[in-house]
């Protein structure tokens, strides 16, 4: 993530005693004033975004979706003035799309909810720019992208994300959505997928571009929508019938993601065969059985993982992605089964490593093939 941003120290220990107590609006109406003040971020000025950002430079884009396109730029952390390339604290600048379908309102709303929470796999808001007919939000930078870009981009840049590293990114999404679920934030995502999952220096996850009051009614009273926000092959399919959307439709999302964790494959793919275009219908097949699922397993990660915990994890996802919601687990309890996922592996880690160590005298050689492990070497 490269230096510290001195300002989230400050603003940290206020976020936590906040509590949000509706996923769609305040639950009072307030002014843009109060919003502001309240959500203890820093005020940039537009000249200071776009200098940091090398005037919105084409070559400094990180990203898309429906606010606008989202920026890396660099400032500095003492004076909070715009920083050479490379120099300072990089940050990544959100500006809104004044021809988008998003405004004002969003733009404010996602101050309002965003300003007031915090939590360690929840990517920070830093501050925003209010200025004539500019809206920008400024982010912490996440070093190493989103997790769509270390599943299926296929350059130097992005590796191929190992077993552990897919595990502790579905940990790390698991425990930013146990956060937004819980009575202290009471915020539905309702657009979960691998590209708002980002990735630090350490290979944290992180959830970004979270919260329901993007759009829909400012009442608190309803948590449907006459638009709906999710993204296609990823929203729940009683969100996209009818636009009532609920925490277990974030749930269902979440298995999407897991499916692609797993196979390294895209929710939705036009490029594969016709019954491959869609990675939930093909692959519910395969999830119920020890055998047929290292058959969808992405080869990429051939040999990282016991034939025990990639099934495992495989229902995990079919539980996620059952049609009736309330028989999808809550956010809290994935985190506990991916934390098992994580122990049952390093014990399984554990075991292989001494059996190699007692058939080759503690030489230092790669795993062998065993019953259960697909591959060779991890």
């Amino acid at each position: 993530m490269g230096s510290c941003f001195c300002l989230r120290l400050k603003i940290e220990s206020s976020r936590h005693d906040v509590k949000v107590t509706s996923a769609t609006a305040p639950p009072s109406p307030r002014s843009q004033d109060e919003i502001l003040q309240s959500a203890n971020l820093k005020s940039f000025s537009f000249n200071v975004l776009k200098t940091a950002t090398r005037n919105f430079r084409p070559d400094s884009v990180l990203g898309e979706g429906g606010f606008g396109l989202v920026f890396k730029g660099w400032i500095d952390e003492q004076s909070l003035t715009a920083a050479k390339p490379g120099t300072g604290t990089v940050i990544a600048v959100k500006r809104l799309n004044q021809e988008g379908v998003q405004g004002h309102q969003e733009w404010l709303t996602e101050i309002n909810y965003l300003g007031q929470l915090y939590h360690p796999n929840l990517v920070p808001l830093i501050g925003y720019c209010l200025e004539d007919d500019q809206r920008l939000l400024v982010y912490e930078f996440m070093s190493r992208g989103s997790l769509e870009n270390h599943l299926f981009r296929r350059s130097s840049y992005f590796q191929p994300l190992s077993w552990n590293l897919r595990i502790k990114a579905a940990l790390g999404a698991a425990k930013g959505l146990a956060y937004l679920h819980s009575p202290e934030a009471r915020v539905i995502y309702r657009d979960l997928k691998c590209s708002n999952i980002l990735i630090d220096s350490d290979y944290n996850a992180k959830l970004s571009d979270f919260g329901l009051a993007k759009d829909g009614p400012m009442d608190g009273k309803s948590h449907v929508s006459t638009r709906v926000m999710g993204t296609y092959g990823y929203a729940a399919p009683e969100y996209m019938a009818t636009g009532h959307l609920t925490e277990r439709s974030d749930i269902y999302s979440f298995g999407v993601v897991l499916l692609e964790i797993l196979t390294g494959r895209r929710c939705i793919d036009k490029n594969r065969p016709s019954n491959e275009h869609v990675l939930v219908d093909f692959a519910k097949p395969y999830l119920t059985s020890k055998r047929r699922i290292l058959h969808i397993m992405d080869p990429r990660i051939d040999g990282q993982y016991s034939s025990d915990v990639a099934m495992r994890a495989a229902i995990l996802a079919m539980k996620c992605l059952s049609i009736q919601p309330k028989h999808r687990p809550t956010a809290d309890e994935l985190v506990k089964v991916l934390e098992q996922l994580q122990e049952l592996h390093k014990g399984s880690d554990i075991c292989r490593k001494e059996t190699v160590r007692k058939q080759n005298g503690n030489k230092s050689v790669g795993y062998p093939r065993q019953v259960g492990y697909r591959g060779g070497s991890v």
